[in-house]
């Protein structure tokens, strides 16, 4: 059954008439603003939490990590140090009579770097054969035991100083001998260069 057409009917709710005066007929009751209410009004704004102020303990560094708690730092650890084990238990498991590996200590750190200096530099390069030499991951790496000495000093042993300074010195003398002979090997080779042709000097892989 079709609906009966209801009449449409207007309501004129303005409370003043033309001439500002107040209609007699007009509604008393406080008028009531309506509008529509967007979603990103009606979002609930949850506040972030404010970023604590710099102080000489912790300056702010965007570039730096933020600071870790010590409970933190000890679940790492604690983690690292139980995955390792499992790890060591695995491999002498698949090779009986394997030792365990040895403990890292700081002798151990300055010659695993004064090694890979030594590589970087051709110092392993077999005879007749031309070196390859890395001479900026060189440079990288002695200068990493420069950090290591400035940072460790007077926290050291006289005998883990001996190997510091001992290595350092030993890598600064190879690096300015490299670089010589790189030098020597670009002039002979550049056009008017002295001298007859030797051995094939040193090349720069980097």
């Amino acid at each position: 059954m079709r609906e009966q057409n209801k009449p449409f009917v207007v309501t004129d709710r303005r409370k003043f008439t033309m001439d500002g005066e107040l209609r007699p007929d007009a509604d008393p009751s406080p008028e009531r603003e309506e509008r529509a209410t967007s979603p990103v009004e009606s979002a609930t704004v949850v506040p972030t939490a404010p970023t604590p102020p710099a102080t000489p303990e912790t300056p702010q560094d965007p570039e730096l990590p933020p600071a870790l708690t010590a409970e933190q730092t000890e679940q790492a650890k604690r983690a690292y140090d139980m995955t390792a084990d499992r790890l060591d238990t695995a491999i002498r498991s698949a090779n009986p009579g394997m030792d365990h590996p040895p403990t890292m200590s700081f002798d151990q750190l300055v010659q695993s770097v004064y090694m890979t200096s030594i590589l970087q530099l051709g110092g392993t390069t077999q005879e007749g054969q031309q070196p390859q030499v890395d001479i900026l991951g060189a440079r990288q790496s002695i200068d990493m035991l420069a950090v290591l000495e400035e940072k460790t000093k007077g926290n050291l042993s006289p005998e883990e100083s001996r190997l510091l300074e001992s290595a350092l010195f030993e890598l600064r003398m190879a690096f300015l001998e490299v670089t010589q002979a790189l030098a020597r090997s670009a002039a002979s080779k550049a056009p008017g260069g002295a001298g007859r042709p030797g051995p094939a000097g040193p090349s720069i892989v980097r």
